[in-house]
Order: C-alpha cells, then structure tokens, then sequence
C-alpha cells in the first residue's frame, strides 16, 4: 500500500468494530469462530501473502500462522489513511483486518482496513513520490482495473484507485497492447504501481 501515516492498531480495531458492531449474528461467529485469528465478531486480523486477482482472493496470514482464504469482489472496500482502493492493490507483508462472513465453505470480506503497509516498514520499493512514468502496455484486466506494462526492462503491473476519475477510466477503457502510455503513478512494491493520474 501506499508509504503515508500508519494506522495504529487500536484505531483499525475500532473502526472494524464500529462497523460490525451488533450486525455479527451467533451463527456467523460461531462458524468463523472455529478458525485461528478470527474474532468473535467476524474479523480476521493477519498478514496478506498473496493475492489473486484472477480469482478474487486473498489469503491472510493470522498470528498463529494459519493461512485462510478469503474472497472479495467488486464491492469490497480496501481502506488505508481513509483512503479507498481496490483489493488489488494490497500487497504482500501488509498488515490488515478484514471483516469476514461466511460464504459456504469459504470465507468472504466486504471490508479490508491496512493496519499497517508493508512499504511503510522498508521493504518493497517504499516509495510514495509519484513520478511521471511510461512504458508499453503488455496486458490489461479490465474486469480487476489494472493493467502491466514494459518499462524500464520490467513489467509491474498499474492498479486504478477506487476513486478513479472518469477521465483516467475513459482512458483506462481505450487502453490496447502494444499501446504507449504516460502516467502519474506511486509504487506501491517493486512490481505493483497505484495509478494517480494519466497524462
């Protein structure tokens, strides 16, 4: 995520539970109950380990060390500093607290709130000044909002922001391969890109 002020633990643990509050059911914690680092009120706190974007989920490391996936689609808020942006756009390392409910055999979040960016820690590219970048378009995912591009012998991949404005989203829309591109952008890691604005 991108390298800003860090939200401290006990603000995230408040927000999340301000926003389950009394709408976790027994049900729900009974199900999610059973799985190490899930709460009572549903929420999972851990470490992304990988995300995929061809199949929407994520997979969050809690403290004990158990892994749990947890699918997300296009209504899920990924929320750091009180700024959204798209589950994409997390990163391996950072630290997050997820809202989770059951969804059949799996697991699902509507809310992801970035305790803390792994960026913000040193690892990754670290970065948050945008730069004018530009390169070649190798791919793009219309349906995760993000494309890949050759630049400076790699191909990192360019998420949009949640809050995408619709002149970047027209211009995100005519985007081809083989296409050349200019950008304002901020790394969020070494191969991952937050789009700021086309030029």
């Amino acid at each position: 995520m991108l390298t800003i002020q860090r939200i401290g633990r006990g603000a995230a643990a408040a927000i999340i539970l301000a926003s389950v509050g009394a709408c976790a059911n027994s049900q729900l914690e009974n199900i999610v109950g059973g799985i190490g680092g899930v709460g009572q009120n549903g929420q999972l706190s851990g470490t992304i380990r990988s995300v995929d974007s061809r199949s929407q989920q994520i997979a969050i490391e809690t403290s004990n060390g158990q892994t749990v996936p947890v699918s997300y689609d296009s209504q899920t808020q990924v929320v750091y500093q009180s700024l959204n942006y798209a589950p994409t756009a997390l990163v391996n390392g950072d630290q997050v607290t997820a809202r989770v409910q059951a969804s059949g055999d799996s697991y699902y979040t509507d809310y992801v709130l970035v305790d803390q960016s792994v960026t913000s820690t040193g690892n990754g590219n670290g970065s948050s000044k945008v730069q004018l970048m530009e390169g070649t378009v190798r791919q793009v995912d219309r349906r995760n909002g993000l494309f890949t591009i050759d630049m400076n012998l790699n191909t990192p991949s360019v998420t949009l922001p949640a809050n995408v404005s619709a002149k970047d989203l027209d211009r995100f829309n005519t985007l081809r391969t083989g296409s050349s591109v200019r950008f304002f952008g901020k790394y969020l890691s070494d191969a991952q890109i937050q789009l700021v604005q086309f030029r």
